[in-house]
């Protein structure tokens, strides 16, 4: 090996940086290449972070009130809350219970992952929701979408007094109230008694205001200051918002505004706009995105900034700073989200209706039945976990996750130990785009071993995550993982075709010398296995497998007007036979007309030969099946095929004469296949399997034993079988039949043919199509007509 390398380390580190560079083409050319390389970059990342990043323990600062699919039958079910709230999505004073019992309970903040931007049918419940807003202590936070045909909105002023009547409230700040805001005290609704506000319509003091009057409108500059948030962008360029129409062109996008009630009364907005890659998977967030006028945070860090106090986001180098908090993200200033495992391992989910009951409870005087401190000091992440709410998302743990797991896990991210998955340095990941190229390379060359030739590449395929997998979950910084295994395998290929290309020269000579007078495929077997081949035979226990279509000559005297059509069935049928045989490692013997002989067990010796021949034999009896079928639609004649296996030690060699001769095998065990595959015409089977096959194989086969029988010209007796499916594949009818037939079997050898005859009459009605059931009915009334002389249960093949 030190040799080699000494010889060959110039060519070693040429490779390496032919196989690095080839591969930094190819990430930059991207989706010029047909994106092939990032969809692998990104099935690798996902591999990765499932295996190192899970089973992170449950958030302490997040909790889930989860909109689930009991919540939506148990406020259905019950009267009074369907009264009250409608179907989904319900009217907003079912929301102001919600943030009331959450107060309550001790909350820090809410957070509604979803939007408000429509009126209701009864602005009462919204005027109310809003002034429950204003009263509740709690901060209240809530999503807000984008979309292509919204209006622009005029440069945020964030210098505006927060005094001024009609200013939102700052960051962490209670709201302020104001008659600016459009909220006046005497249009909003009143509890009762009971605590419970008015259904939806009930208010008829609001009824005889107008709307107009009820919903101020809301200034452009207010909505903006409202919406925008202060984004110091270092070295960054803040991403646009943006999307690809129909036709390829980018539209830029606008946020889609609250309702005007809501406006003073939120604590904060964020956008909710699902970020995804190409796939549909949720795994990167940026944290801030541009119209070109204002910049916007997304809902999570509009939160973390109102929860920490901060008046800003600042995002420089690869870093983003809220407050006094500091995170890692990469040069685009975006990263990747740390699950940390499934949605429901990471957080406390409680569904809705428990917290609505808790309320109903509470305002009667009544425990709430919720667990003490179960929202203490928490944030509460309000958001759809119900399938029919068509909020399902994918992400690397789970094809199918509630949209609010990105919202929950990035707050907690934020308020929490600040992980990310940021993306490393590209200089990075190139450096182990070479140290790995140049691994395989160096290995390969000096080595020169076939296993490890075909196991390498397979290692840096299936296990480059092992090693960009610790320093992902010991550092949150990501490598690329599909890239080095590209480089690695580029490497390896060039390896694996010097070192071929010195084997081939020392091959090709004993090639030619031994080709001329030697079967091709033991002068390949020779080489493979360094080992000279006994040109003489040698007796060697093998499966033989014979196959012929039934009634050829019938079949081909359709066709002797068209030749050449008879010629591609044919060329069809033995190409998908074969194709079936070979896959199970049969050596085709020859093909005689229709039919087909091939080998299991030589020239390359198969300790399980007679397994693989009854696989092969139900692989082409099933290939068959499917051909039948096509002929059959395109109305062509049928090729049903029968099939014998025996299983025999057969002299196994070359054959012939001077001007010809081939590599197969000869004996008895040949001539009984042979045998075989013609009797299965007497017993209506399709493929019979013999004596020694059946012995060797029988763990792992469904079989019938037919009868035992007398070749010609052989005086002892053997017993053959119908091979009917591998062990276990055999469905309960045929089960049944095959019970019954070996039933009938031994009243026959018994020489009880008319009792044999009624147990197959018994089985013939259930089952009409099975062939050796009416055989040996046939044969057993024969019998009971006219016993034969000297019976011995034992049937002759003549053919």
């Amino acid at each position: 090996m030190r040799l080699r390398w000494r010889n060959h380390w110039r060519l070693m580190l040429g490779v390496a940086v032919l196989a690095t560079t080839l591969a930094a083409v190819c990430e930059w050319l991207g989706d010029t290449l047909g994106g092939w390389l990032e969809e692998a970059e990104r099935g690798a990342y996902d591999k990765t972070v499932t295996s190192f990043t899970a089973g992170r323990e449950k958030s302490p600062r997040v909790v889930v009130l989860a909109i689930d699919q009991p919540s939506l039958d148990g406020i259905r079910a019950n009267p009074q809350y369907a009264r009250n709230f409608g179907n989904w999505p319900y009217s907003r004073n079912l929301w102001a219970r919600i943030v009331e019992q959450l107060e309550a309970e001790g909350a820090r903040a809410i957070v509604f992952d979803a939007v408000m931007d429509e009126r209701s049918t009864d602005p009462a419940m919204d005027l109310a929701f809003a002034q429950v807003l204003r009263d509740t202590r709690v901060p209240f936070f809530l999503g807000v979408s984008t979309h292509a045909e919204a209006k622009p909105l005029p440069r945020a002023d964030f210098s505006t007094p927060l005094s001024e009547p009609g200013a939102p409230p700052s960051p962490g700040a209670a709201p302020v109230a104001s008659a600016e805001d459009g909220l006046p005290a005497e249009a909003l609704p009143s509890t009762d008694d009971t605590g419970e506000f008015p259904e939806e319509g009930a208010t008829d003091e609001f009824q005889d205001t107008e709307d107009a009057d009820a919903f101020p409108p809301v200034s452009p500059e207010l909505m903006a200051r409202a919406l925008a948030f202060p984004v110091r962008a270092e070295g960054h360029a803040v991403v646009l918002l943006a999307h690809e129409s129909v036709d390829g062109v980018k539209e830029p996008l606008y946020p889609v505004p609250p309702i005007p009630a809501l406006v003073g009364a939120m604590d904060g907005f964020g956008l909710v706009d699902h970020e995804t890659d190409p796939d549909g998977f949720m795994r990167r967030t940026r944290f801030v995105y541009t119209d070109g006028v204002n910049t916007y945070p997304t809902l999570p860090v509009r939160v973390a900034a109102g929860v920490l106090g901060a008046s800003e986001v600042v995002l420089s180098g690869r870093t983003l700073r809220l407050g006094t908090r500091t995170y890692a993200v990469d040069a685009e200033g975006g990263t990747g989200i740390d699950y940390g495992g499934e949605f429901h391992e990471r957080f406390n989910l409680v569904s809705l209706i428990k917290v609505l009951d808790a309320w109903a409870l509470r305002n009667q005087g009544q425990p709430t039945g919720l667990p003490p401190g179960l929202f203490q000091d928490k944030v509460v992440v309000i958001g759809g976990n119900a399938v029919g709410l068509n909020d399902v998302k994918a992400t690397p743990f789970s094809p199918a996750e509630p949209g609010v797991v990105k919202q929950a896990v990035v707050l907690d991210s934020l308020l929490g130990d600040g992980r990310f998955l940021a993306q490393a340095p590209l200089w990075m990941s190139l450096a182990l785009v070479f140290l790995v190229a140049l691994t395989s390379v160096v290995l390969l060359m000096t080595t020169r071993w076939t296993p490890l030739e075909i196991a390498w590449p397979l290692a840096l395929y299936l296990g480059m995550h092992f090693v960009t997998g610790p320093i992902l979950a010991k550092t949150g910084t990501y490598l690329l993982t599909a890239l080095p295994s590209l480089a690695g395998m580029l490497a390896s290929v060039a390896a694996v075709a010097f070192n071929h290309l010195v084997a081939n020269k020392e091959a090709e000579f004993i090639r030619q010398a031994f080709s001329r007078f030697m079967e091709p495929k033991l002068v390949e077997q020779m080489i493979s296995e360094r080992a000279l081949p006994r040109l003489d035979g040698e007796n060697v226990e093998i499966t033989a497998f014979f196959s012929d279509i039934r009634g050829f000559s019938t079949f081909s005297e359709r066709f002797k007007d068209d030749p050449r059509n008879l010629v591609r069935i044919l060329n069809t049928y033995l190409t998908r036979v074969s194709g079936a045989l070979l896959k199970e490692g049969a050596c085709l013997d020859k093909y005689i007309g229709d039919a087909v002989v091939c080998l299991f067990g030589a020239p390359m010796r198969q300790a399980d030969h007679a397994l693989r021949g009854c696989r092969g034999a139900l692989a082409a009896k099933a290939e068959v099946d499917r051909l039948r079928a096509e002929f059959s639609a395109q109305g062509m004649p049928d090729v049903y095929t029968r099939i014998g296996v025996n299983t025999a030690v057969n002299f196994v060699g070359n054959f012939g004469s001077e001007q010809l001769f081939s590599y197969t095998a000869i004996g008895d065990g040949m001539n009984l296949a042979a045998r075989l595959e013609g009797a299965n015409k007497a017993y209506g089977s399709v493929i019979m399997i013999g004596p020694r096959t059946y012995e060797l194989a029988k763990e792992h086969i469904e079989t019938r034993e037919l009868d035992r029988v007398r070749v010609a010209g052989k005086t002892e007796a053997v017993t053959v079988y119908e091979l009917l499916a591998l062990k276990g594949g055999l469905d309960a009818r045929k089960r049944v039949t095959v019970e019954r037939y070996h039933e009938a079997l031994a009243l026959y050898r018994a020489a009880r043919f008319e009792e044999a005859a009624a147990v197959l009459e018994a089985r013939r009605l259930e089952d009409p199509e099975d062939g050796p059931t009416q055989a040996l009915l046939e044969r057993c009334h024969k019998y009971a007509k006219t016993p034969p002389p000297e019976f011995d249960g034992v049937a002759s093949l003549d053919k």
